[in-house]
């Protein structure tokens, strides 16, 4: 089992403003960025990092959603896609074509946006933020860097927050354990109100082995299935011999299906034999997407900083590379007040 990477900073970057991110996460999925969005953005600021000088090595990163608004239709039971079309640019003044130089009108490309409003926690280990003085820099310019890229396909912009709550800034946990565990819980109060993803495969867990007692050819993507939505039943009362309609989501919580990573759908290639591949210097394989359970939380029921984060676990001997979370629910403990 994959153990979240060693890290001594969490570098914070509070109450960022994305606007039209993707908000369909995977080909079953939508409502929010795929956490493999955010992996890569991780990746990619790193080699940003490391190119203007900072010697910054990323090695997790949490999502806490502050505020969120889904570019759709907002009338009647069903929502659809707020969706654009291109314009038609005229030539000659007498002829309107597309960019490809067509006379017929463009299709409409469907595609989800959602604008945001979230911080990122990142795990790093760096030598350079050991020093108090030199810190403050390096975050601010990690943030400016950060300002020139594509969030999940959206653009960064100037939020409304307080200038104050936007600034970066760095949690060093270096000290004893009682020590950094103060410090992560002061990091929890400070990202409130917001909402932070973790992962629940015990969730789905569960729900399979309640749909086997029941259905024993039940597969794990019934189970996903299941969970994925509100399943309505007749509840019939035992005394009075009447009923009313329940469903399944007691005490779930916010539940949500989220993509987890690819699996492999053939051989890794060798670089530069697939054709029109985006990167010829590197192997190539056909992937599918994985897909789990994840739970929004509010980060003060967190417990320590590796339930906040996700990490990527890569093994390409078994074709699976998915991203993970070490959440573990604490058991709720009861007490006798007599």
């Amino acid at each position: 089992m994959a153990e979240c990477p060693h890290f001594e900073h969490l570098l914070v970057l509070p109450r960022l403003r994305v606007q039209n991110a993707n908000a369909i996460s995977s080909p079953l999925t939508h409502g929010f960025p795929s956490i493999t969005a955010f992996l890569g953005l991780m990746w990619a600021l790193e080699r940003k990092t490391r190119t203007s000088g900072l010697d910054l090595q990323f090695n997790a990163v949490g999502v806490i959603a502050h505020q969120h608004q889904e570019q759709i239709t907002d009338s009647g039971f069903v929502n659809t896609f707020r969706l654009t079309r291109n314009p038609l640019i005229q030539r000659d003044q007498k002829q309107l074509i597309d960019k490809d130089g067509k006379t017929s009108t463009p299709a409409i490309v469907e595609e989800g946006r959602i604008h945001l409003e979230l911080s990122l926690v990142f795990a790093v280990r760096s030598q350079a933020l050991e020093e108090e003085q030199s810190a403050p820099g390096i975050v601010i310019q990690v943030r400016e860097q950060l300002g020139q890229m594509r969030l999940a396909g959206g653009s960064l912009v100037e939020s409304s927050a307080p200038r104050r709550r936007q600034l970066p800034y760095v949690v060093r946990l270096t000290g004893d354990t009682e020590g950094r565990q103060r410090l992560f819980d002061q990091l929890k109060l400070r990202l409130l109100p917001g909402f932070a993803l973790v992962e629940r495969p015990d969730l789905l867990e569960q729900r399979h082995q309640e749909l086997l007692a029941r259905q024993p050819e039940t597969s794990r993507l019934d189970a996903w299935l299941s969970l994925a939505r509100i399943n309505w039943h007749w509840e019939t009362a035992k005394d009075e011999g009447k009923g009313e309609w329940q469903h399944d989501r007691q005490d779930l919580g916010w539940i949500v299906p989220i993509p987890l990573g690819y699996g492999a759908l053939s051989e890794l290639q060798d670089a530069g034999s697939v054709i029109n591949s985006r990167d010829s210097q590197t192997p190539f394989r056909f992937v599918e997407s994985l897909y789990g359970i994840g739970q929004w939380l509010s980060p003060h029921r967190l417990h320590n900083p590796q339930q906040l984060l996700w990490y990527a676990d890569s093994q390409p001997d078994d074709g699976l590379y998915r991203c993970r979370n070490d959440y573990k629910p604490t058991p709720v403990l009861e007490f006798d007040f007599d």
